[in-house]
């Protein structure tokens, strides 16, 4: 199975979506929203949280891709955004 960093930089997804989410990043709180996001009392670690959060976008992306009217283009937006901010937190691996 593909590491999470893997998972994360092989998805594609609109241009717009994206561009809204990194405008979004800077503004992150992981203690205030990625609890909200994750239904949460408090975060979890970077790992799990960015594996629960990709699997939620999953679910976004095969509804908006659906064309289903439940689709919501801010909570896509959201957890992109927190993607992108956990991604940060990852350890980084030295390539061998």
């Amino acid at each position: 199975m593909p590491d999470l960093m893997t998972l994360v930089s092989d998805l594609r997804r609109p241009r717009l979506l994206v561009r809204a989410a990194r405008a979004g990043v800077s503004d992150y709180s992981r203690s205030r929203d990625l609890r909200r996001l994750m239904r949460s009392s408090h975060a979890p670690a970077p790992e799990r949280a960015l594996s629960e959060l990709l699997a939620e976008e999953e679910r976004l992306e095969t509804i908006r891709l659906s064309g289903d009217a439940s689709y919501s283009f801010v909570r896509h937006i959201e957890l992109l955004i927190a993607m992108m901010a956990e991604v940060r937190l990852l350890p980084r691996t030295e390539a061998v």
